[in-house]
């Protein structure tokens, strides 16, 4: 008897939320998990390892490892064509839907790490493309994909009952985007970025929902502001002993 090639049974059991996004880990084939995305019109299904659609190439799990091993094998400075920024481009939609997924589902250590793959991909494509304008197209979302990852790691440390590491990772993260906008000469628009702003509260209500005073390395940058050099060298000292 052939198997059915029609979804409507998914589709019956799992209807479309508009607002929302709906995700869900399942079994696949090989005892490996699958994510599956509900779409207006259909279902996404994301590998959970590698690229999201699972496609290799030779021996490279993703697109930006191959075009990496492609530029250390290469004897002249290494541009990418119009074939490879289509692949690229291919990669960063995949890499996208998989770290909402990872959002929506909660696993923010798998969130962090495709977000960390996003902003290696536009490295790359900054280093080695010959067209600016495409460049620059991926460049503008630099900032979302990092609000991402500050976002996804500090829900991680809060999964590790650590909510003064999610305060500093927070901290630590809105100083990096600072960087892009100052990289960018629009350091002015950082104050009022709405990204910035929602990564502000969310830094705030984590201090009034868990009781997190000032994190040692605020304390650090107050006493040095005020150049009280002593009670710096002692929260130096602190945060050395910590990181041992």
């Amino acid at each position: 008897m052939n198997k059915p090639q029609h979804l409507d049974d998914i589709f019956e059991d799992w209807p479309f939320d508009p607002g929302s996004i709906s995700v869900r880990l399942v079994e696949g084939s090989g005892d490996r998990e699958v994510i599956q995305m509900r779409i207006e019109m259909g279902v996404l299904q994301l590998e959970t390892t590698g690229r999201p659609d699972g496609e290799m190439h030779g021996e490279a799990t993703t697109y930006l490892s191959f075009l990496q091993q492609l530029r250390d094998k290469s004897k002249e400075p290494f541009k990418l064509d119009e074939d490879q920024c289509f692949e690229c481009d291919r990669e960063f939609v995949q890499f996208y839907h998989r770290r909402i997924c990872w959002l929506a589902l909660q696993q923010y250590e798998f969130a962090v790490l495709d977000a960390d793959h996003s902003l290696a991909l536009m490295d790359f494509c900054r280093d080695h493309s010959a067209d600016e304008e495409w460049t620059m197209s991926h460049e503008q979302y630099r900032p979302f994909v990092m609000y991402h990852r500050i976002q996804a790691s500090a829900l991680a440390c809060l999964d590790s009952d650590s909510p003064e590491a999610a305060v500093e990772s927070i901290n630590h993260g809105l100083d990096d985007l600072r960087n892009v906008f100052v990289e960018h000469e629009v350091e002015e628009q950082f104050e009022e970025d709405e990204l910035v702003n929602r990564l502000v509260e969310l830094r705030e209500s984590l201090r009034s929902q868990f009781d997190v005073g000032k994190t040692l390395r605020e304390q650090l940058a107050e006493a040095v502001a005020q150049e009280h050099y002593e009670l710096a060298a002692r929260l130096r000292d602190e945060l050395a002993e910590r990181s041992r």
